[in-house]
């Protein structure tokens, strides 16, 4: 087996036996014990990448923060939210504003937020920081610095069962943001779950290094559609690609919201993340004085990742029952979605492979993905 020099060290125990059988939130370091606050005096902050209008992402993530406000009885000024703040030092202003503004736990849900997040944590340790997507807070030896994300990959591998009973041209397609860890996870569970049930299925992947321009996810859809491709998923924030695919006559599945009313003759489903439980578990810790995990990350067995309903108008007949009987099996243990025998290639040309009978522990080690190598089946497109 081949090892990346960024896996060696994350994957020494090997594939088939993660080091430890535990999830992230069970085997990481935690903040620092605190006298917690009044439920009426907390302050809540959040950094966004986009806003709410973008229908995807920053949408999802705001139903998970009313949803948190809600269970646990937050007034409206007792929220702050900072949207339409890029990866660049206007995320470090807004998180020193929030800091400024009273907050006590803060959120930023960009991947690109990470080295702000960690440098202002530093600078206010008496404040919760907690960073979506990223992989630094266990080795900063900052208590107040915090990872999470979600096992986004195991929707993506139930989506891909609907994909693979519904092609007719044995031809998936991929739009996909960045060549990163987190999107080449997605779309190979997606593509496997297509082939557990489909073993003649392929799939193109177009990039375009974007995560939110809906023109762009339209003219990639639009491309994909054109190679032959008449099932389109996304890892991309618009509806873009629900409604190219329903001009089209193809049938696409969405993520972070329900595209079916956009497209309701094309958009099977959604993969969706209920981020309202990790936000309500972490700034219930705050009120309560209780340490937050360092690194958390949780899946379909726990209603954190989940997909929207089935368009049963569409779907192939019996798809519903597939993705339920697979499901269980996750949730048991018993199917681990990157099951050997898989070899794949990095996007700088390392190779890598899962023998049969072992298996990848994607995030069982850390909350962020870390599978990046593409499959046989699977073809990126220049």
């Amino acid at each position: 087996m081949l090892l990346s020099a960024s896996l060696a060290v994350l994957m020494t125990a090997g594939c088939g036996t993660p080091a430890a059988d535990l999830s992230a939130s069970d085997t990481v370091q935690t903040g620092e014990h605190s006298d917690g606050i009044s439920k009426d005096e907390i302050k809540v902050g959040f950094v966004h990448f986009a806003d709410p209008s973008d229908m995807g992402y920053t949408y999802n993530q705001e139903q998970g923060t009313k949803k948190m406000q809600e269970t646990l009885g937050l007034r409206d000024d007792q929220i702050i939210s900072k949207y339409n703040i890029p990866d660049t030092a206007e995320c470090e202003t807004a998180l020193r504003e929030l800091a400024d503004d009273g907050c006590n736990i803060i959120f930023s849900t960009s991947m690109g937020h990470e080295d702000y997040v960690k440098e202002v944590a530093e600078e206010y340790p008496d404040i919760q920081f907690c960073h979506a997507h990223g992989n630094q807070a266990a080795d900063s030896g900052l208590p107040n610095f915090h990872n999470y994300f979600a096992s986004v990959y195991q929707g993506r591998y139930l989506s891909g069962i609907a994909a693979g009973l519904k092609t007719e041209t044995n031809k998936l397609g991929y739009v996909a943001s960045f060549a990163i860890p987190e999107v080449i996870s997605g779309y190979t569970a997606f593509y496997l779950g297509a082939k557990s049930v489909n073993p003649d299925v392929t799939m193109d992947i177009i990039y375009m290094n974007e995560w939110n321009d809906p023109n762009l996810e339209s003219q990639t859809t639009q491309a994909l559609i054109d190679r032959g491709c008449d099932v389109i998923s996304q890892q991309s924030d618009s509806t873009a690609p629900a409604t190219t695919a329903e001009q089209n006559g193809v049938w696409q599945i969405g993520y972070n919201s329900d595209m079916t009313e956009a497209a309701p003759k094309a958009s099977l489903f959604s993969v969706r993340v209920d981020w309202s439980v990790y936000e309500i578990e972490a700034v219930q810790d705050v009120i309560n004085g209780e340490e937050i995990p360092t690194d958390w990350c949780e899946g379909i067995a726990d209603d954190v990742v989940y997909l929207s309903p089935l368009n049963t108008a569409i779907a192939a007949e019996g798809t519903q029952e597939a993705i339920d009987s697979a499901a269980e099996q996750i949730k048991s243990g018993s199917l681990h979605v990157f099951e050997g025998p898989l070899k794949g290639v990095s996007p700088d040309g390392k190779e890598f492979e899962v023998a049969a009978g072992d298996y990848y522990p994607e995030q069982e080690e850390q909350s962020a993905a870390s599978w990046q190598y593409v499959i046989d089946g699977c073809t990126v497109i220049e």
